[in-house]
């Protein structure tokens, strides 16, 4: 019977968060959409619900209803799994992420005490998507997209994670709650350099979910879509879901572990980490609308001769702090 239960449980957590992140990335399309709108001085969606608000349910009706089209000389078994590997490692990160709690209940699925670990370890899994689809595709301009896309994503990797060992050192845990809960009396972007870390984090996190300006595996001027090209129907929009899953989780990660997560004061503690993490995305979403896309020699050069020197120096200023 407590098996059963247990069962039962486990089946409606996975529904709930499978459903969160289905909506939130419907919302979050539509909210770029009205920020990148503002930005420009355009009113953006308004047609379809109060203030264009239904705009994204129509475009995943309309694709829903487009035609599956398979080129001939793709790598079928590949390019047929690419975007359940871009989706998947996405979905997967939201069990121990703390949302905080409601009604007494703790929003996390599962809290893991290498909470950190599995983390890093799922960031590291995503590239095999974009990449797959690059391969798979039989395009030069797929294979291009998902080249430059793994080149990148492991090189942003480095100055991520370090910035991450930093949160991890100053709150002496790996568990994502457990590092919410170290902030209780501070912020960690308060402590001497911690927004140092902060700034490399969500640099680092534009770069590895392919945002403006990092967005070089798909360059429309040079690569028409990048991984995307061969990409129709709910294929295509398993990949945008990936990226606005990505875009949700890495703006969660920066509120967790900088930001205090969930704590705040008056409001309840779900409400703050939902302020918090769409405040930073919203950030995010004005940077990719007001910089241009940088060169593919800058991007790396900024990776491994700017930002993974200052993650270790940062690194070794934070032993220093800890053990003084």
């Amino acid at each position: 019977m407590v098996s059963i239960l247990t069962f039962i449980i486990m089946i409606a957590v996975g529904a709930a968060v499978l459903g969160f992140i289905a909506v939130s990335a419907m919302f979050l399309i539509w909210w770029e959409r009205k920020v990148s709108a503002h930005i420009q001085t355009r009113y953006g969606p308004m047609r379809v619900g109060w203030h264009g608000v239904l705009q994204s349910v129509a475009d995943v009706i309309k694709l829903l209803l487009k035609e599956n089209i398979v080129p001939e000389d793709v790598d079928k078994p590949i390019w047929w799994l690419a975007p359940f590997f871009a989706v998947v490692p996405s979905v997967m990160v939201f069990v121990c992420i703390p949302f905080g709690n409601l009604f007494g209940i703790d929003l996390i699925a599962r809290d893991l005490n290498i909470g950190i670990l599995y983390i890093m370890a799922l960031t590291s899994i995503s590239v095999l998507g974009i990449f797959m689809a690059g391969w798979g595709s039989n395009n030069k301009y797929s294979l291009l997209g998902g080249m430059r896309s793994a080149a990148q994503i492991v090189s942003y990797e480095v100055p991520m994670i370090i910035s991450m060992v930093t949160a991890v050192m100053f709150a002496g845990t790996l568990s994502m709650q457990k590092i919410v809960e170290a902030q209780r009396g501070m912020w960690f972007i308060f402590q001497p350099n911690m927004a140092v870390a902060f700034l490399i984090f969500v640099i680092s996190a534009t770069a590895e979910i392919n945002r403006t300006p990092f967005d070089i595996p798909e360059a429309e001027s040079e690569l028409v879509a990048g991984f995307h090209t061969e990409y129709s129907g709910m294929k295509f929009a398993m990949f945008f879901l990936g990226e606005y899953t990505n875009l949700f989780i890495v703006s969660a990660l920066a509120a967790t572990l900088f930001l205090g997560g969930w704590q705040g004061p008056f409001l309840p503690p779900v409400l703050w980490f939902l302020i918090k993490t769409y405040g930073i995305i919203t950030v995010l979403m004005w940077v990719r609308w007001t910089f241009p896309r940088v060169r593919v020699d800058q991007l790396m050069g900024f990776a491994w001769k700017v930002l993974t020197p200052i993650a270790f120096a940062n690194l070794a200023v934070a032993g220093w702090i800890l053990l003084k």
